[in-house]
């Protein structure tokens, strides 16, 4: 049967998720806790990614070779970039880039060294089905969340948007910081610090990978209004309805 390995970024997601499967076992591996279980028939083991490049890339090593697993989701928070990507939206990813990647004059900036490129591209087919079910929870937001969170987020209509997510070892949150990224990086629809090294690490293993992102902020000046409330609230419930949905829709292996 195929494994399908979840990374949350936050533990309020991943506590969601643990929570729909009955049978969890702890494996403990590099220092995490690893999740084996079942999840609507299928088999899955999910961790919480750590934040960071680095440590996602070690957890992402670890499911693959201790786990074994054969398609890799990561579900988490962004800031938006893009114009008309607002709080509460959702971004489900068709490339990844590390924008603090710069090894020139050696290599053009945000090219990883050795591979010939700077984006790595999430798995399409995957990407689609998840968009799919971002879609229908979206559209059924009022749902899953509170007519005081809906307010309080000022979340109306919220919309999927596929796009280049980008990936870096800080957490951006001041107007300069977006500006500049927006400049270099004009494609980009949001900015996180995990994704690009999962992505780079699935490719090396040929494995395929997919992630979502809930815009928590606009990566500005008021990052940190309210984030943990944001979590809590709006992100680990659209994780988990939006993983509860792929699932559902996707026929177990």
């Amino acid at each position: 049967m195929a494994v399908i390995g979840i990374m949350s970024a936050m533990h309020e997601e991943l506590a969601a998720v643990l929570a729909e499967m009955p049978d969890e076992q702890r494996v403990v591996a590099a220092g995490r806790d690893f999740w084996v279980g079942h999840w609507q028939g299928h088999s899955v083991v999910a961790v919480l990614s750590r934040i960071g490049k680095v440590a996602a890339a070690t957890t992402a090593t670890v499911l693959l070779e201790r786990f074994q697993v054969d398609t890799m989701v990561f579900t988490g928070v962004a800031g938006g970039l893009g114009s008309g990507v607002r709080v509460g939206d959702v971004v489900v990813a068709s490339g990844f880039v590390q924008h603090d990647m710069d090894a020139s004059p050696l290599f053009a900036r945000h090219e990883v060294p050795l591979y010939g490129r700077a984006c790595f591209d999430a798995h399409a087919g995957l990407s689609a089905q998840l968009a799919k079910a971002s879609a229908q929870v979206l559209h059924a937001a009022e749902l899953h969340l509170s007519r005081e969170t809906l307010t309080q987020f000022q979340v109306s209509a919220p919309r999927v948007h596929q796009g280049l997510v980008i990936s870096g070892d800080r957490f951006v949150s001041t107007n300069a910081e977006s500006q500049a990224l927006r400049l270099v990086l004009p494609e980009a629809l949001a900015v996180e610090m995990e994704g690009a090294a999962v992505a780079q690490v699935c490719h090396d293993y040929q494995v395929p990978f997919a992630a979502v992102r809930t815009i928590s902020d606009r990566a500005d000046d008021m990052a940190h209004t309210d984030f943990n409330r944001f979590i809590r609230e709006v992100a680990s419930r659209y994780s988990l309805a939006i993983l509860s949905q792929w699932l559902a829709d996707r026929q177990p292996d």
